[in-house]
C-alpha cells in the first residue's frame, strides 16, 4: 500500500499539474503493492492509471494543444521557463522592408497552418534570430506572441545548464515536453551558450553532450509551438544548428530611416516641432535601436522636468552622443 510520503508526494504533484510524475509516483503505489502480496489491487491500478493516459492520449488530436494557463510554469518547469502574456505587435517595430515581409510570412504561416498540414506541408515555427544586442530579436519574440495571441516563454539558461553529467539534457527535455503540450513561443535567448560550436578550443565533454541533445530535440519537434533562438554571436554557433531552423533571421544596426522611425515612435506623445531629424540621425549613427530609444526617454524626461511637452532638438542629440560615449 501507499506510504505516507507517496500520499504526500501524489497530492504535491496533482497540485502542480505535474502529470507526468503523478502517473509514476502511482505505478511506484502498484509496484509495492504488488511485492506487498495485494497483486489483484496492484494490477487494477495499472490499468487505471495505463486507462488515463490513453483516453488523455486520444483526446489530444481532437482538443488541440492544452489550453494556456494564465500563471506561471509549475513543477520542474518553474525554475526552467519564465512566462510573459505580451500585447507587442510587428508594427510597434521599426523594421528594414525585407526583414518586416519574412516576419508577415511567418504569421501568415501560422494562421494557415491548419491548411498548410492538409496538404503535408508545414508552417515556418523555428526561427534563429542573429545580430547585434539591441536590435530587435527579443522584441521579435513578443511580437510574434502578442499577434498570435500565445504566451512568451523564456527559457532560463541559468536553470537550465548545470554542472552535473546528464543533468542538462534532462531538463532540456523537460522543455521540449513542455513545446509539444502547450502552444506558444519559446525563447532561447543567448543561445550561443547552447549552441556553441562543437569542437573549439573551450568545448568540453557534457556541452557537446547537450548541444547533440538539442539538435535531436530540435529534430524530432513537430508541436504547434514557435520555436526561437536569439543571438548576438552567431559566429560562436554550431553549423549543425543552422539546418535545424526554417529561418535565419539576420539584426543589424538601424539605417539613417529607421533610426529617424525610432526616435518617432518613441517621442510621438510630445511636441518635436523644433527636432531636426537629420541632425539627431547623424547623432544616432553606430547606436542600436534600443539606445536610441533609451536617449529619446532620456530627452523626454528632460522635456517635462523642465515643465514643457516640447523637446529640444539639442537635449536629444547630447543624449544620443552620451549613448556613443557609454559604447565606447
Amino acid at each position: 500500500m501507499a506510504t505516507a510520503d507517496q500520499v504526500k508526494a501524489l497530492i504535491r504533484s496533482h497540485a502542480d499539474g505535474d502529470d507526468t510524475r503523478f502517473y509514476a509516483i502511482a505505478m511506484q503505489v502498484a509496484a509495492q503493492a504488488a511485492r506487498s502480496g495485494h497483486g489483484k489491487f496492484a494490477q487494477e491500478l495499472r490499468e487505471l492509471v495505463d486507462q488515463v493516459k490513453a483516453r488523455v492520449k486520444a483526446t489530444e488530436p481532437a482538443r488541440g494543444p492544452n489550453p494556456v494557463p494564465l500563471a506561471q510554469p509549475r513543477g520542474e518547469l518553474a525554475g526552467l521557463l519564465t512566462v510573459g502574456y505580451p500585447k507587442t505587435r510587428v508594427s510597434d517595430m521599426a523594421l528594414p522592408a525585407p526583414l518586416r515581409t519574412r516576419l508577415d510570412r511567418v504569421l501568415t504561416e501560422q494562421h494557415e497552418r491548419a491548411r498548410l498540414r492538409e496538404h503535408g506541408f508545414s508552417p515556418m515555427r523555428k526561427l534563429l534570430l542573429v545580430g547585434p544586442p539591441g536590435t530587435g530579436k527579443t522584441m521579435t519574440a513578443a511580437a510574434l506572441a502578442g499577434e498570435l495571441g500565445l504566451p512568451l516563454f523564456s527559457i532560463q539558461l541559468d536553470g537550465l545548464i548545470t554542472k552535473y553529467m546528464g543533468e542538462t539534457a534532462a531538463k532540456l527535455r523537460l522543455v521540449f515536453d513542455a513545446i509539444q503540450s502547450t502552444r506558444g513561443v519559446y525563447l532561447f535567448d543567448e543561445f550561443d551558450a547552447l549552441g556553441g560550436e562543437r569542437g573549439s578550443k573551450n568545448d568540453v565533454g557534457e556541452i557537446r553532450r547537450v548541444l547533440n541533445s538539442f539538435l535531436q530535440f530540435l529534430e524530432q519537434d513537430d508541436s504547434d509551438s514557435l520555436v526561437l533562438g536569439a543571438t548576438n554571436h552567431v559566429s560562436l554557433l554550431d553549423r549543425a544548428l543552422f539546418r535545424r531552423f526554417d529561418a535565419v533571421l539576420e539584426y543589424s544596426l538601424p539605417t539613417e530611416e529607421i533610426a529617424t522611425r525610432v526616435m518617432k515612435g518613441r517621442l510621438v506623445l510630445l511636441d518635436t516641432s523644433n527636432i531636426e531629424w537629420h541632425t539627431a540621425a547623424e547623432a544616432a549613427k553606430g547606436l542600436s535601436h534600443a539606445e536610441i530609444a533609451m536617449a529619446c526617454e532620456q530627452a523626454a524626461k528632460n522635456a517635462i522636468l523642465d515643465h514643457t511637452t516640447a523637446v529640444r532638438d539639442v537635449e536629444l542629440v547630447a543624449a544620443l552622443e552620451e549613448r556613443r560615449g557609454t559604447n565606447a
